[in-house]
């Protein structure tokens, strides 16, 4: 029966299981599923996302040895370049975070590679030596130190921690040859008696001559005292 003004009739279908719903319900019930689906793909998105980027600066911290990762300062990069002057040959940097001290040495001439167990470091590194130009000789590889072999540089560089410095210790007498330099930022070595020191506090460096470990040298270490030219 028709109605004049009163309202239409509320249309039915019927469900796969007999039941009669009304139309406007069941359109309501896949609305909210589709939203709970989005909201599941979005929270889980994230989730993924979150891990990714925190993952390779939460790995290091588990390990057993950690390296962190504190940007080297400018007074510490030119006392590097001091303990580098007249020598020659490969350069590495142990731990090479963002990658300054290695443009440094391939501003100076070094063909210099850094090892840094982030990734993300690992690619900032590589752009900012794009940045700077050098990018031809300098290369930065994502590894874990304790898994390279140093036996082919000339002058290896080293931030590292108290912790770690008696294992290193160990590790570079065996793979160095004589003729190759070790230069240590901020922690001297437990054992080693360093042949030169520049700088003070945090800034402080330490340079070991292998073959003066090693007792094929003379034992005198030696506050580096910058040429000055007239």
């Amino acid at each position: 029966m028709e109605g004049g003004g009163g309202a239409p009739p509320e249309v039915l279908e019927e469900s796969h299981s007999g039941c009669v719903l009304p139309t406007s319900l069941g359109t309501n019930s896949l609305k909210k599923s589709s939203w709970g689906f989005l909201f599941t793909g979005i929270i889980g998105g994230t989730l993924v996302a979150v891990y990714a980027v925190a993952t390779p600066f939460l790995m290091p911290a588990l390990r057993k040895i950690c390296l962190p990762f504190v940007p080297a300062t400018t007074k510490q990069i030119e006392n590097v370049v001091k303990m580098l002057h007249c020598r020659r040959g490969s350069l590495v940097d142990i731990g090479s975070g963002d990658g300054r001290i290695v443009i440094a040495a391939a501003k100076a001439g070094f063909t210099a590679v850094g090892y840094e167990l982030n990734p993300w470091l690992v690619w900032y590194s590589r752009y900012r030596a794009w940045q700077e130009g050098v990018h031809g000789s300098a290369k930065f590889y994502i590894s874990d130190l304790w898994k390279v072999t140093f036996s082919q540089y000339s002058n290896v560089i080293i931030f590292g921690v108290p912790q770690m410095m008696p294992q290193l210790e160990e590790k570079l007498m065996l793979e160095l040859k004589d003729d190759a330099r070790v230069i240590a930022c901020r922690f001297p070595f437990p054992r080693w008696t360093p042949d030169h020191i520049t700088g003070e506090g945090m800034d402080a460096v330490w340079a070991y001559d292998v073959s003066t470990v090693r007792g094929k040298g003379p034992r005198r270490p030696v506050r580096f005292q910058p040429v000055i030219q007239m």
